[in-house]
């Protein structure tokens, strides 16, 4: 399986590296949030009650989550669009692990909006935003981030799995990002809230995602956020993971 797994995500890498236009088209959305939004909200920071910092401190870690979701989430549509062409019935036939093929397409998913996040934070680093320059709370968010990217695409696959037809798995895509985003501490924080919307957000594995990102990349590092995010996005990508793992053996039967 780790084998089939690697070349498998590999041949997904090689593709990727050919049309290199589509992943950086992938970075536009979050760029605008990122300039236009913390340019519009920047006052938000001098408002009582909000946390110590410039509002785009607070706002650059729900930025690299929202490139996550927008990334991974519309990861099913190219597998849905191989089930159409009988790609994936050809590797049915072969001598391939059935693990893998949704594996490595979960792995080259996250593994590529890890990079497109990390872009994202060296040009928040440009623009003045305080990151934390250390190694090693650097790599905790990013493994946050490929974590949370492993789990939203295996949804996004999971989906395409179930529904077979794009235009409700664009739908889906869409529930999966902004309304996740807007339950969650990425762009005010908690006390800011509405009391509906802050119950809802302790359900929200992308708001431990924010708050253990905020803890790690950038200002000062919040241990105690990084460890209960990264326990809640774990879990939340082991469950999905198996979800479309199970979905896809439904389709070989």
């Amino acid at each position: 399986m780790l084998s089939d797994t690697w070349h498998l995500f590999n041949k997904y890498l090689i593709i990727s590296f050919r049309t290199p236009l589509w992943s950086l088209f992938n970075l536009i959305q979050p760029l605008i949030w990122l300039v236009i939004f913390g340019q519009l909200f920047r006052n938000m920071a001098q408002l009582p009650g909000f946390p110590e910092g410039s509002y785009m401190d607070f706002f650059v870690p729900g930025v690299l989550i929202m490139t996550v979701l927008f990334g991974s989430s519309w990861s099913g549509v190219s597998l849905l669009r191989e089930i159409t062409a009988g790609s994936v019935d050809k590797m049915l036939v072969a001598p391939i692990s059935r693990v893998s093929i949704v594996l490595s397409r979960v792995l080259h998913s996250a593994v590529q909006v890890m990079i497109q996040a990390f872009i994202i934070l060296i040009a928040a680093a440009l623009i003045g935003t305080n990151i934390n320059p250390s190694f090693f709370p650097l790599l905790g968010g990013l493994v946050v981030i490929l974590l949370l990217g492993v789990g939203f695409a295996a949804l996004s696959n999971g989906f395409a799995i179930m529904i077979q037809r794009e235009e409700p798995l664009v739908v889906i895509g869409n529930l999966m990002t902004l309304p996740l985003m807007f339950f969650s501490t990425a762009m005010v924080p908690q006390s800011f809230m509405p009391d509906w919307i802050a119950v809802i957000s302790q359900f929200n594995p992308i708001n431990y995602a924010v708050e253990a990102v905020r803890g790690t990349m950038v200002g000062e590092l919040n241990a105690s956020d990084f460890f209960i995010g990264l326990g809640v996005v774990g879990a939340f990508a082991a469950v999905s993971l198996m979800w479309a793992v199970s979905a896809f053996n439904g389709l070989r039967d």
